[in-house]
């Protein structure tokens, strides 16, 4: 077959692009691109698209017919794509999108409409000047019948003269907070036609006559976004990492106060507070970095599941990849931000990186899914199997704790009345601290649903009602498998030094989780005040043990001075010496300040 191997060639106009991937066979396709994009995704550009969601969407959702036709093309650069879901009216709720795609039996033809001003396709990157082709996410409609989301490959510019074809209005949504280099544009449909051939069939079809032939499961249609959001996870840890890296080499250069009187100004990274703010993201780096090959391999494993016509992890994955997600998107982009201030007012400056790194990094808390509706949808998936393990269904992968017989209380209650074994020092025993948390959380949530329903309250009402309790119970499930996945690490680790320092990474990661949500571990009877007293106790103890290997932890990272492109993160620590250098280079600097002067200055004091 012809996309089961095939080479990237110097003359390919995409090469440019993929220059450790020059002859290289590519076994599988949809490995490669996670590779390649795990080195792209970072730095925004018009192509971003085309590399990240167009491509992935044809290997993933086309039939052997239309990856003949399409493939080569794209992979060519003579087809650009982009991914036109999100709409100005709905972004996250899928099923709110009103773009129409009727299928008309007479020609054979799709038509493709924007019905109201709300269902203008808005925000896909490359749509504003770069693409000549979008896959399109549209609520299909043959026979008479809605049959929900389906995708459709649409040419929206002639591919010899870039012109809008008859029916587009596309163009380019103007500046933003960020992404200045990519063209997030609109796309109006009117009438727009395109063969029956167009959608997307490897799962979902029509046939000629217009009869519709569902897919085995209706989430493979979002088995794009899935994919992105599993490369987002480890987008945050490579975000976060390099923040770190700046921020804890800076502070081993920077010297400032007096700790003692009369003694020379110690690095601020001797400072406690200093320690607080940064080793424990620096522990979370290393976390995400893990939870990041997780989802990866995990990701790849259900994929190959699914090719083989597997579908029953297809919802898991679904549910664990929104969560993490957001967990780590929102941990990672407060992360960025402290990063910056711990660096003082320098950090402020874009010399040091730290600007630039959260202006990019922040979009991923809204796009491929906002946040809190991801959480929502985890939410969901642990409701519902916290239901069926009530029911005596048994649960397998990382829901498989709901199963538990232990029943746990779930109000405030005496310390005598629980006694806690919990040893703070044990990682297999904070696991397990976790995980009750996380189980008791969804527990409350799903009570929650149940209570508000027996006031006769509607489901969808229940639910709303109950949304605070339900993201909390995601983001505690999330926390669980972070912290269990990166103590399932540490097995993996051989080197008696290397695991020893890497499991007091994982130990304040877990200890400090702790504290920052200490009220569920204590409202659960989980600890009791003492137990969190140690805990804070213990925390000081490991930022002490962690300050003599933090610089070399962030080097660990092997993040080049060039993709840092920062002067305060230097390897070299030869930070003021380049900060003035960077200043000198300032644009403002290219002229002399008397032209200015006379042409500006002069004239205004001359009215005063």
């Amino acid at each position: 077959m012809l996309f089961c191997t095939f080479f990237v060639f110097i003359s390919s106009p995409v090469s440019f692009l993929f220059e450790p991937y020059q002859f290289l066979p590519i076994i599988s396709p949809v490995n490669t691109f996670s590779n390649i994009l795990s080195s792209f995704i970072y730095r925004p550009g018009p192509l971003d698209l085309h590399l990240a969601m167009f491509m992935p969407t044809l290997l993933n959702q086309a039939t052997q017919e239309q990856m003949d036709r399409f493939f080569m093309p794209t992979w060519n650069l003579e087809i650009i794509g982009t991914y036109a879901q999100t709409e100005m009216g709905h972004g996250t709720h899928l099923r709110g999108l009103e773009t129409t795609a009727t299928y008309d039996p007479a020609t054979q033809e799709f038509v493709l409409n924007s019905p109201t001003i709300s269902s203008i396709k808005w925000w896909p990157g490359g749509l504003g000047k770069t693409s000549n082709h979008a896959i399109v996410l549209a609520q299909l409609y043959t026979q008479g019948n809605c049959h929900g989301l389906h995708a459709f490959i649409v040419p929206i510019r002639d591919m010899n003269t870039h012109v809008p074809l008859p029916g587009i209005v596309v163009g380019d949504i103007g500046p933003k907070f960020g992404f200045n280099e990519v063209d997030n544009g609109f796309l109006k449909l009117e009438n727009v036609r395109i063969p029956r051939e167009n959608m997307l069939m490897k799962y979902a079809k029509v046939e000629p006559d217009g009869t519709y032939v569902k897919p085995p499961s209706a989430k493979l249609t979002y088995g794009t976004m899935v994919f992105i959001r599993s490369l987002i996870v480890g987008e945050s840890a490579r975000a976060l990492s390099k923040s770190c890296t700046i921020a804890i080499r800076y502070s081993s250069v920077r010297h400032q106060s007096e700790i003692r009187p009369g003694e020379p100004e110690p690095q601020i990274l001797d400072y406690q507070t200093q320690q607080y703010k940064l080793f424990p993201l620096l522990a979370t780096a290393y976390a995400f970095s893990f939870v990041g090959q997780y989802m990866k391999e995990t990701y790849h494993r259900i994929s190959g599941d699914i090719n083989d016509g597997d579908f029953s992890e297809l919802p898991e994955l679904h549910a664990l990849s929104a969560g993490l997600k957001a967990f780590t998107t929102w941990t990672t982009n407060s992360g960025i931000e402290v990063c910056r201030m711990s660096c003082g007012g320098h950090g402020y400056s874009r010399s040091s990186a730290l600007p630039d790194i959260y202006v990019e990094f922040t979009p991923t808390c809204t796009y491929e899914g906002e946040n809190t509706v991801m959480m929502l949808q985890t939410a969901r998936y642990l409701v519902k199997s916290y239901r069926q393990a009530k029911a005596g269904q048994q649960l397998s992968g990382i829901v498989s704790y709901l199963n538990e017989a232990k029943q746990h209380r779930v109000q405030p209650q005496p310390v005598a009345a629980r006694p806690t074994v919990v040893d703070i020092n044990d990682l297999a025993s904070l696991v397990e601290v976790y995980k009750q948390r996380a189980a008791i959380l969804v527990e409350l949530a799903a009570k929650s649903i149940q209570q508000e329903m027996q006031n006769r309250k509607s489901q969808e009402d229940a639910w709303n009602n109950s949304a605070i309790d339900l993201v909390r119970a995601s983001d505690a499930h999330c926390h669980y498998v972070v912290v269990k996945l990166f103590t399932d690490k540490l097995g993996e680790i051989g080197d008696i030094a290397i695991h020893s320092v890497l499991s007091t990474l994982a130990l304040l990661y877990a200890l400090h989780g702790i504290t920052t949500n200490s009220g569920d571990f204590l409202q659960a009877g989980l600890l009791n005040v003492p137990q969190v007293h140690q805990v804070s106790a213990r925390i000081k103890e490991l930022l002490s043990q962690l300050r003599p290997n933090a610089v070399a932890l962030v080097d660990a990272f092997d993040h080049h001075d060039k993709k840092l492109n920062s002067v305060l993160g230097r390897y070299d620590g030869n930070v003021y010496e380049h900060m003035f250098e960077w200043a000198r280079r300032s644009p403002l600097n290219a002229t002399e300040v008397h032209e200015s002067f006379h042409k500006y200055l002069k004239p205004l004091r001359s009215k005063l």
